[in-house]
């Protein structure tokens, strides 16, 4: 029980640090909401699992297998990219904001969900090491607490993205710049220190 306690917050944890990164995505789910409707952040939510969703049905059916030789390998790269991801993370909370000047064409927000999803580089990028690593150490551990590890990160992604849009959708700013960053610091910290973790799990075996 105590697996899946640590791999759900473990994913809502690194989960949230992605989704508060201002992107393709955040900038949907403010325009989707500007016509009122809170629910928009839920239905982009939606579009954004479905994309993840196919990779994690993928890493599980397929490239687990393959990778299993290179564990330690796979493990090194995800706990770097952790560290990378945490550094970024902390740098760019100085300069990130809920207002966001980019659009994104109106349409169906499920829609926009899986195009400013799989049109972000950042997600690719997060996928082929921090994503792929994380599910594939939590398989070892069996099926379920991989898929845990989805719920956290996909509780962190809707809990988020819906709350930006009531916000907007009410014409209220969700959080000041000032605790967005500190927000978002304090996420980089975590990832900076797993990974570590991480790291020191691989290099010095229990």
């Amino acid at each position: 029980m105590s697996d899946i306690v640590s791999m759900l917050f473990l994913g809502f944890v690194i989960g949230l640090t992605g989704a508060l990164a201002p992107g393709p995505t955040l900038v949907a789910t403010i325009n989707a909401s500007l016509s009122g409707s809170w629910t928009a952040g839920l239905r982009i939510s939606l579009g954004h699992i479905i994309v993840e969703l196919a990779i994690f049905i993928l890493i599980v059916f397929g490239l687990a297998a393959l990778a299993q030789p290179y564990m330690a390998a796979i493990a090194l790269v995800g706990g770097t990219a952790l560290i990378l991801f945490g550094v970024l993370t902390i740098l760019g909370s100085r300069t990130a904001s809920l207002d966001p000047k980019g659009t994104l064409p109106a349409g169906n927000p499920v829609v926009a969900g899986v195009v400013s999803s799989a049109a972000n580089p950042y997600f690719w990028i997060w996928w082929l090491s921090v994503g792929s690593a994380m599910v594939i150490a939590g398989l070892e551990g069996g099926l379920l607490l991989a898929a845990v590890f989805m719920i956290g990160h996909w509780a962190a992604d809707t809990g988020w993205f819906t709350l930006v849009a009531a916000g907007v959708s009410r014409g209220v700013s969700i959080l000041t710049d000032t605790m967005y960053h500190r927000i978002m610091a304090a996420c980089g910290l975590f990832l900076i220190a797993f990974g570590i973790y991480y790291i020191i799990r691989v290099v010095v075996p229990s």
